[in-house]
């Protein structure tokens, strides 16, 4: 019985953790698009400027 006083606190900060997860998620716009991140793995439109910038930043340290 005297583990309840121990698992109940547990819980209720289990419980507030979760809510701030779900609100930094909602703040941070992750539910907001939600087919675009979908679509983007099918295209290879977007992957090229990363690369582009990747090699420049690779070019940039080693020139320093």
């Amino acid at each position: 019985m005297s583990i309840l006083y121990v698992l109940i606190p547990i819980a209720i900060i289990f419980v507030f953790v979760a809510i701030g997860v779900f609100v930094w998620a909602v703040r941070s716009e992750q539910f907001e698009d939600l087919e675009r991140h979908g679509s983007d793995i099918l295209f290879d439109e977007k992957q090229n400027t990363p690369v582009k910038d990747a090699t420049k930043a690779q070019s940039g340290k080693s020139a320093k």
